[in-house]
């Protein structure tokens, strides 16, 4: 039938696909979404798009998406009413809690909830009324490192300063490859274009990676650096900054405390002294760390790769001790602290609480807990060791642990023989929940609003975007939001109470607190009364106004009339720009010193890991393992969308010519990858794009289990990388699994 164009009409919104939060253009026909292209008038993306955001159409209608909950009768899940389904967890989960007490219900959180309104808004809700510790959350295999060194130095796991990219002259970027990733804890819609932009005003870039990406092959400088090493070379640098009397803090002098104490500790870490580890030669990090002192502003960036390493936190640490020591910390041009539309608004300097690791410990191994969460790697021992504490129900949201985390066959075991029972919230039947005896599907993209609270804390320009669902709910499905209020309400012992409940009772605790605050715009003012002006079709669109108003932008329910609302919002479909980054210290700071802390206790003490690798000897011969991110993938979420697989998003062990040729490899040919955790057979790509010495393997493949119902992904089902590491290998002070820079063996396969 041709195709009317009468019958179309078009829709925004924001694309949930990756951190860039793309404002997107939606083609609809009916109820369906027919087509996508950037929205040329977003505030902040401008029209940019990538092959993810424009396959939405076809995540919105891939045909194994999930529609109706499942529940486990007689050991098969079964489709069931939303009602079935609610009242299994009610009948199940409380009963648990009471008879093992609260720590017995575990909770992971997978990257996706930050990617969605609802899985913003309520899982602090269901964590306070499970009352468990057990929280373990992909940040464990991702950026928990630059949250721990954010909460050491600035007093706020989550104040994370970004590169002010559209201002900078210089930017040095380590294990980070936003030409494919899109950005990572820097929120930059059209991250190539914004580096290129660097580029053409007379900026430069340099990139310190083992492989050479398509980020480093845009770069002015490409340092192809050992893996694992980063924070080698990174105190390397610092060293040079003393050394060479380069350091200059500028306007943040009177605002640090600890630089004496920094010099001291990189004293022993010369360039010649790490130069053997890195693999890169003295010279060049002499002149890494004189080219950072001389540019007129400059920033370092540190992602992925510098994270998920040994000493990932230490390098995570350094590369803010190197922005303080050149002054480029807090200026425009620098690294700069967002200030988001949703968050607290500011107050006067003063000292806070400060930043606590290790409250309590995990029950097995005893890992200490970061920012609240427990290792992603520990959850498998949780569950399966026997003895009092043990986990025994896991409610699931947005994770697919089996194939994210390492030694995925034990958890794989653990699900299937260790639990009583488990929740899962998906979109799909995937490795992990397979396992759960209630799934709850929430709606594809199209029907679900959007606002980006995490991510907004994280851009490199303060904007404000929200977009209504762009398509009704299908019939039988359930707003996530509500999904996840009554999961509340069924674990908390009240189910059968209307979901706009629990937004009431958050709505009215936020508010009980704001009218007895005398620095707030409602100070003084009638809780009810306040309330009743909020505005918004849903329990999260209220939340969100009764945000915005008493944001550091906000209307202030009537204290400034020119001020955000959810009203004017709504009326600025494609966003309001709320200007560039900022100075923002000493406002952000809430140490206990009320001083950027750059040298903290636990630092300190777990510098003398760092030393003792300068002894370490390596053989010429050794390989380790990297990850590599695909554009058009994110984790194992998008594997299953026909239009995104192919070209390079594909499950290949990458190898330098030379060592193939050492090893007898041939490219297409099998070969045998053997480390802690066991071994895998994958093809062979030979190719110069990673340098000697490393292999790499993309992460989140291996959709080669019974029991999901992913026909795409498991046609090329690929191998899952973290079945390598046996989970024992983790950064201490932030429970973040190693995932690079894993000591391998290759060989040809028969």
């Amino acid at each position: 039938m041709p195709h009317d164009p009468s019958s179309s009409r078009t829709a925004l919104r924001i694309c949930p696909l990756c951190e860039a939060t793309c404002g997107l253009t939606l083609t609809i026909e009916g109820a369906r979404v027919t087509g996508a292209r950037g929205d040329r008038e977003d505030v902040f993306s401008k029209g940019f798009i990538c092959p993810k955001g424009a396959s939405i159409g076809g995540l919105d209608e891939d045909p194994d998406r999930l529609r109706t909950p499942l529940v486990r009768k007689d050991g098969v899940l079964t489709g069931a009413s939303w009602s079935e389904a609610f009242e299994a967890i009610a009948r199940a989960l409380p009963a648990l809690a009471q008879e093992h007490g609260p720590q017995a219900v575990g909770v992971v959180l997978g990257n996706p909830n930050v990617h969605t309104m609802a899985g913003a808004l309520y899982p602090p809700a269901l964590l306070a009324a499970l009352r468990t510790r057990a929280l373990f959350t992909a940040s464990t295999l991702d950026q928990m490192p630059k949250h721990v060194s954010s909460g050491l130095l600035f007093g706020d796991p989550n104040s994370i300063p970004v590169p002010d990219l559209d201002r900078t002259d210089h930017l040095l970027m380590l294990g980070a490859n936003p030409l494919e990733s899109n950005g990572s804890l820097c929120t930059a819609p059209d991250f190539p274009g914004r580096l290129k932009a660097l580029r053409r005003r007379g900026g430069s870039l340099t990139v310190i990676d083992p492989r050479r990406t398509r980020t480093a092959r845009l770069a002015d400088r490409h340092v192809a650096i050992r893996p694992g090493t980063d924070a080698l070379l990174l105190a390397a640098m610092a060293h040079v900054l003393f050394e060479e009397k380069l350091t200059d803090p500028g306007a943040l002098a009177d605002h640090v405390e600890g630089i004496d104490e920094v010099a001291e500790a990189v004293r022993d870490f010369t360039p010649e002294a790490v130069a053997a580890a890195c693999d890169v030669d003295a010279a060049t990090i002499r002149t890494l760390a004189r080219e950072l002192a001389a540019a007129r502003t400059a920033a370092v960036y540190g992602r992925i790769g510098s994270c998920t390493v040994e000493h990932g936190t230490l390098a995570s640490w350094l590369v803010d001790v190197l922005n303080v020591l050149t002054g480029n910390l807090d200026r425009p041009g620098g690294a700069l602290f967002p200030l988001s539309a949703t968050a607290r608004a500011p107050r006067p300097a003063a000292p806070g609480k400060g930043f606590a690791l290790g409250r309590w410990a995990s029950r097995v191994s005893g890992h200490p807990e970061a920012k609240g969460e427990l290792p992603m790697s520990a959850l498998a021992e949780e569950i399966g060791t026997p003895g009092e504490g043990r986990i025994r129900a896991l409610i699931v949201l947005a994770a697919n642990p089996v194939l994210s985390a390492p030694d995925g066959d034990r958890l794989d075991a653990a699900l299937a023989d260790g639990l009583d029972f488990m929740v899962s919230v998906d979109p799909y039947l995937n490795e992990t929940s397979r396992h759960a005896d209630v799934v709850l599907p929430p709606p594809p993209p199209s029907q679900s609003a959007h606002f980006d609270f995490a991510f907004n804390t994280l851009a490199v320009r303060n904007q404000v975007r929200y977009t209504r669902p762009a398509l009704p709910l299908g019939e039988g499905l359930m707003d996530e939001a509500e999904i996840l209020a009554r999961l509340v309400l069924a674990v908390s012992g009240t189910h059968g109470a209307e979901p706009d409940a629990v937004d009431t009772g958050i709505i009215d605790r936020a508010l009980g607190k704001a009218v007895a605050d005398p620095l707030s715009p409602v100070h003084g003012r009638d809780p009810a009364g306040v309330s009743a002006e909020l505005t918004g079709r849903t329990g999260a669109e209220r939340r969100l106004d009764l945000m915005l108003r008493l944001g550091p932008y906000g209307e202030g329910f009537g204290a400034d009339p020119d001020g955000l609302s959810l009203e004017r919002l709504l009326a600025h479909p494609h966003g309001i720009d709320l200007g560039p980054l900022a100075p923002r210290v000493p406002e952000v700071l809430t140490t206990r010193s009320g001083r950027v802390e750059l040298f903290p206790a636990p630092i300190a003490a777990d510098l003398p890991r760092l030393r003792r690798a300068l002894d370490g000897r390596t053989d010429p011969e050794a390989l380790v393992l990297v990850g590599r991110r695909h554009l058009r993938s994110n984790n194992s979420w998008l594997h299953n969308v026909a239009a995104l697989r192919g070209g390079s998003n594909v499950c290949t062990l990458q190898i330098h010519p030379e060592d193939a040729a050492r090893l007898g490899l041939t490219d297409g040919a099998p070969a045998t990858v053997t480390a802690d955790g066991g071994e895998l057979t994958v093809p062979v790509e030979i190719t110069d794009g990673v340098r000697t010495g490393v292999v790499s393997l993309p992460h989140g493949w291996g959709h080669n289990r019974p029991g999901t119902r992913m026909s795409v992904a498991s046609a090329q089902p690929g191998v899952n990388v973290n079945q390598l590491l046996d989970g024992s290998r983790l950064d201490p002070l932030s429970g973040t699994a190693v995932l690079n820079a894993i000591p391998v063996t290759v060989t040809p396969s028969r």
